[in-house]
């Protein structure tokens, strides 16, 4: 053969592996989406879940195996700029394949016409993929000659960039890798290291199964008796730590009785929500036939649920509703969304509460606001005028206010997407005799249609209710309404999409787990400082080294 033709097959040779490389990275990145919430699972499984057939379940070993193949891809890597680029394909496709869903909202509901909906999903994922992809730099500019350090290295990069998208610009951390893990042998860990150190974990896990199945492969560097001590000591590991768990969940806590509860789920179609002739009435008359009904002690109504300011609705229509649960002999609470504030003051997304006895409301204003939907961030007001979003710019409210104290529990709302962030949830738990026994979402994931958005809002409130190991129940318009126990297990739950009242049972937790009480004092510093000082010693070991070229 002539050289020439011999040159010309290599380099096809090259951009056929190129390629396929690309595209097994592609599909790794969406498998890791998929593994947060498998909608094909719905309907399996044990329990509520299993029985209403409505939600997907999180797949733990799929995210350990996919995020294995981009970890496969860094090692075989040549330059710090080869791994970026791989890690930023990776991690495009994972984003995009996780909240895809966000098209719906801007162009279904918003009207944003559907090319600029699908470039703004394509340029935010691309644009948080490039944390990843500055991680998969530093990574292989600091990579250690050894396994071992080559495995903690990519744990402390993944979790560095994990931390990094959950905090940066607001930060947006929906479908972090740790959330595949509220079911499977890592949801022991989420009680003393959360769902970012949990996720690191996984990245440790992914990073070690690649390097071992590619050891074994090529029979080179296999060491057997190491492998066989490495995975004896994970399973020991393992079992002493779901051992504390057990203990620590199973001890005796205060005697209290459980709390009868409604969760009320209009199902109010969001394209007529808010429109005068259509969705308004149907919501303030269902909503206020169920509130005025309701038997239980606790009477739970989503975000919005009431989607016009009190002075909006029609003369004494609060008033009606209020009144059932402010008598002094009353036996019943509710906590209702709704929008308050005026044009002068500013609005707020907001949860008031009745009880009996207490003539003032009680009264939570939504501290973490969604950007665009909920406030209008700087150069982007044009952005927001383009789609039809009402009540689109709110005032924040505080961080860590009190919550509401009723039949011996302290209920503590969070609205729409606060429960993705535990770290701020953390500000309730100072003190076991204030903090939250029991959490409360209020949500409205109708803006996503009939997508994962569902499913994937479930397994975070099952994340935060591990973490802090309290019962968290969720009152949405459209799914999931679910009453979840201090062990992440959905105890009961309604179909999605269908208009009906959940009638549950609630009993609240006292004590504090190991991350409810670090996460309080020092937020997510102590993973932030953890990871920096793996890459210190990597760095302090690389620096006599040659560095590799860019």
């Amino acid at each position: 053969m002539p050289l020439s033709s011999s040159s010309a097959f290599s380099q096809d040779g090259r951009r056929m592996g190129r390629f396929a490389q690309g595209m097994l990275l592609l599909v790794a990145g969406a498998a890791q989406a998929l593994s947060l919430a498998w909608p094909w699972a719905r309907g399996q499984g044990d329990g509520p879940l299993s029985l209403i057939g409505g939600y997907g379940r999180p797949l733990w070993w799929l995210q350990i195996l996919s995020l294995a193949v981009l970890a496969r891809a860094l090692q075989t890597a040549q330059r710090p700029a080869q791994a970026a680029g791989r890690a930023m394909l990776f991690a495009t496709a994972w984003l995009v394949a996780t909240f895809w869903w966000l098209f719906i909202s801007m162009h279904v509901y918003g009207g944003l016409p559907a090319p600029l909906a699908v470039a703004a999903v394509l340029a935010l994922a691309a644009f948080l993929s490039s944390y990843y992809a500055v991680a998969a730099w530093g990574w292989q500019r600091l990579r250690p000659a050894g396994a071992a350090g080559g495995a903690l290295l990519f744990s402390a990069v993944w979790l560095l960039a994990e931390l990094a998208r959950g905090w940066l610009w607001t930060g947006f951390p929906w479908g972090a890798g740790g959330y595949a893990h509220v079911e499977g042998p890592l949801s022991v860990l989420p009680r003393w290291i959360g769902v970012y150190g949990t996720g690191a974990v996984a990245a440790w896990l992914a990073y070690g199964l690649s390097y071992g199945l590619a050891a074994l492969l090529d029979r080179q560097g296999l060491r057997p008796v190491r492998l066989v001590a490495t995975a004896v000591a994970l399973v020991l590991a393992w079992g002493g730590l779901w051992w504390l768990r057990d203990a620590a969940i199973n001890a005796p806590s205060a005697e209290r009785p459980a709390l009868s509860v409604a969760l009320l789920q209009g199902n109010i179609p969001q394209d007529e929500k808010f429109e005068a002739g259509s969705g308004i009435p149907l919501a303030l008359g269902w909503y206020g036939r169920e509130l005025r009904a309701a038997t239980a002690q606790l009477v739970v109504a989503p975000e919005t649920a009431v989607p016009l300011l009190p002075q909006q609705l029609p003369e004494e229509y609060l008033d009606l509703l209020r009144e059932p649960y402010l008598k002094k002999d009353g036996r019943q609470a509710a906590l209702l969304g709704i929008p308050l504030g005026s044009e002068e003051a500013g609005y707020t997304n907001s949860v008031v509460g009745w009880q009996p006895g207490q003539i003032q409301d009680y009264q939570y204003d939504k501290h973490h606001l969604v950007p665009f939907g909920e406030f209008i961030p700087p150069l982007f007001r044009w952005f927001t005028q383009m789609m039809n979003i009402p009540l689109g710019d709110f005032n924040r409210g505080a961080l860590g206010q009190p919550s509401m104290a009723w039949a011996g529990e302290r209920l503590s709302p969070n609205i729409c997407y606060e429960d993705l962030f535990g770290e701020e949830l953390g500000a309730h738990f100072g003190n076991a005799a204030t903090a939250p026994t029991v959490l409360v979402n209020f949500s409205n994931i109708g803006w996503f249609g009939d997508s994962v958005a569902i499913d994937q809002h479930l397994a975070i409130s099952r994340m935060r209710a591990l973490e802090f190991e309290r019962p968290m129940l969720r009152a949405t318009n459209t799914g999931a309404t679910v009453a979840i126990d201090h062990r992440g297990v959905v105890t009961q739950a309604l179909v999605p999409y269908e208009r009906a009242v959940l009638q549950a049972s609630v009993q609240g937790r006292e004590a504090l787990t190991p991350f409810a009480r670090w996460v309080h004092a020092a937020g997510l510093v102590p993973l932030c400082l953890a990871a920096l000082a793996v890459l210190a010693v990597a760095w302090i070991r690389r620096r006599k080294r040659p560095v590799q070229g860019l």
